[in-house]
């Protein structure tokens, strides 16, 4: 005979199939869920995010170059202003006015009035020497007519100058303006206050790392910066070609100008017309973008919690699927097996009645020759006393034995002919005598013995007689499988009339292993069973309770482990209305 090793009466290749099955169907659930829900947000996420930062960036970039091309346009017109203030001085007001100290002096201070951007104002003649100076330098005896300002300014007739040092050997920048009268040329020259023009410029501070400067055409610094250099040092920031407009650009901030350090850096450029220098705003670029990569990061946070949300939900979702999945093909599996059961009954039940029939028909013919026996020993008066009466005693226990073999073959065919619910009357008290007769040979083989205790005042009730067949055949045959391990036991079955509530009580108790009280609001569930693997489906009680329920009665159960089980069930006198109509009276 081949042997198969079995889990929970399945064999181990079966259930190893079953457990891949569901494995399978879990890693599908799961894959089609992320390919259906996960995939399509981090697509889309990702392509928000990614469209949101070009847009940002494009947004702090064109407010960087407005920002920028702002401070440019003022920048220019304050050079342009006080070169405009100082082309009007000179073209309203002669060398002989302007050359008394005390005139200059006061136009000094007229132009100083609202905004004190002016440093020393002076009038110099085409020799290059002053006709009248006021300021806080002792500049009247110098000679200008070789230094550079003085060839540009009259070629040009107006002329700014870069950063130099002069005579007074500190960084300044100069407006200057030519006038011809009377056949002779003469400047007037003012100097513009380095700290009032360093504040102008450096007015747009752009958070920590920002900075603002001017460098001129050969990349000298005309302003301080404030992270680093000097004013008139050489810049090492490669100096662009003149354009128009404002250049942005990202730059690798790490030269030798920056000792911070930074990474990259986000610049704008800008040249003036007049005089040509080139205006320069940085700032790192880590900074600039602060708040977009804050919202990016927070974005891509959310999106990575949301997926993670989704992943795991799905893990516990599918988890959760695969197991009722499961659950209703064991219970599918259980009904099948309870099918094939009922199947089984129904040819047991076949079987029984054709073997009754068969079995009736040899008693019948024994019980006639005991008969002719009897009577042939009463006609023969010949016959030995002892041998006669050891003859009669002998068919008298044939007759004994035969009665006891139809009473058999009628229980037979009472259970074979109940496969079919109708509603008729029940002796319940005859009831349980003819079940405890049907099971009382497999109890008595366990050691186990009935009791009944049966009132004998108990009316006929109208039920079902099969369906409470399979009621009291369930509890007895749980109660005989409770004694395994036990070497005897009990089965008391007790009938109670209860007239006033129209109900009528069976008590139905053991001396088994009794139930756990963990277990006792579990065991009418389907597929719960406290029986060894292999021995019960768990779906007994489940029926029980069902067939109980449906005819109108209820059931209860009280146990201990240990000290055995009492199940009670109370069942009306008349079932309810409606399966006395779904079933219909018995013929």
């Amino acid at each position: 005979m081949e042997h198969r090793d079995s889990v929970d009466g399945i064999p181990k290749s079966e259930e190893a199939g079953r457990k891949q099955y569901y494995s399978r169907l879990h890693r599908k659930f799961i894959l089609i869920t992320l390919v259906c829900s996960l995939v399509p947000l981090l697509l889309v996420g990702w392509a928000i995010n990614i469209h949101y930062t070009r847009f940002a960036k494009a947004r702090l970039t064109g407010s960087f170059e407005a920002q920028a091309e702002h401070h440019r346009k003022i920048i220019e017109l304050f050079l342009k202003e006080r070169s405009s203030k100082l082309q009007l001085l000179a073209q309203t007001h002669s060398i002989e006015y302007l050359g008394q100290m005390a005139n200059l002096a006061h136009v000094f201070e007229i132009m100083n009035h609202q905004a004190g951007s002016i440093t020393d104002l002076g009038v110099i003649n085409m020799q290059g020497k002053h006709v009248a100076y006021v300021g806080p330098y002792d500049l009247m005896e110098k000679n200008y007519s070789e230094a550079f300002w003085f060839k540009k300014v009259m070629e040009r007739g107006l002329y700014v100058s870069d950063m130099f040092t002069g005579f007074r050997k500190v960084p300044h920048f100069i407006l200057a303006v030519v006038r011809e009268e009377r056949g002779e040329k003469w400047i007037l020259r003012a100097t513009v206050d380095t700290e009032v023009f360093r504040s102008l410029v450096e007015n747009v501070r752009i958070g920590r790392s920002g900075e603002v400067y001017l460098l001129n055409e050969e990349g000298t610094y005309q302003t301080i910066p404030r992270i680093s250099g000097r004013i008139m040092e050489r810049s090492p920031l490669p100096l662009e070609p003149y354009h128009e407009g404002i250049k942005v650009r990202i730059v690798d901030g790490r030269v030798k100008e920056s000792k911070v350090g930074s990474r990259e850096q986000i610049m704008a450029t800008g040249w003036l017309k007049e005089p040509r220098w080139m205006l320069v705003v940085k700032q790192d670029y880590s900074e600039a973008f602060d708040e977009v990569n804050y919202a990016n990061y927070a974005t891509l946070v959310f999106l990575h919690l949301s997926a993670l949300t989704i992943l795991i939900v799905t893990l516990l979702i599918t988890r959760h699927l695969i197991k009722v999945i499961r659950k209703r093909d064991e219970e599918a599996d259980g009904l099948n097996q309870q099918l094939l059961e009922a199947g089984k009954m129904a040819s047991v039940g076949e079987l029984s009645a054709g073997v009754a029939h068969e079995i009736n028909n040899p008693l019948a013919i024994i019980l006639t020759e005991k008969q002719i026996l009897l009577d042939l020993a009463e006609m023969t008066p010949t016959l030995d006393e002892n041998f006669k009466k050891e003859l009669l005693g002998s068919l008298a226990q044939v007759d004994v034995q035969v009665k006891r073999c139809k009473r058999i073959t009628q229980n037979l065919l009472r259970f074979s002919r109940r496969t079919k619910s109708v509603i008729e009357s029940v002796d319940l008290n005859d009831f349980v005598a003819e079940v405890v007769e049907l099971m009382e040979r497999e109890a008595r083989s366990g050691g186990i013995k009935f009791m009944t205790s049966l009132d004998e005042n108990l009316k006929p009730i109208l039920s079902d007689p099969s369906q409470l067949q399979q009621v009291f055949l369930n509890l007895i045959t749980n109660a005989i499988d409770a004694h395994d391990g036990k070497p005897y036991g009990t089965i008391q079955i007790r009938t109670e009339a209860d007239d006033p509530g129209k109900k009528v009580k069976v008590t139905l108790a053991d001396t088994g292993s009794g139930i756990p009280k963990e277990n006792l609001g579990r065991i009418f569930d389907p597929f719960f069973t406290t029986k060894p693997v292999g021995k019960g489906t768990g779906l007994g009680l489940a029926i029980c309770y069902g067939t109980i329920q449906r005819l109108g009665g209820t059931i209860s159960v009280k146990s201990e482990a240990g000290e055995g089980t009492e199940f009670t069930i109370v069942l009306p006198y008349t079932p309810p209305q409606t399966l006395q109509e779904s079933i219909g009276p018995g013929e």
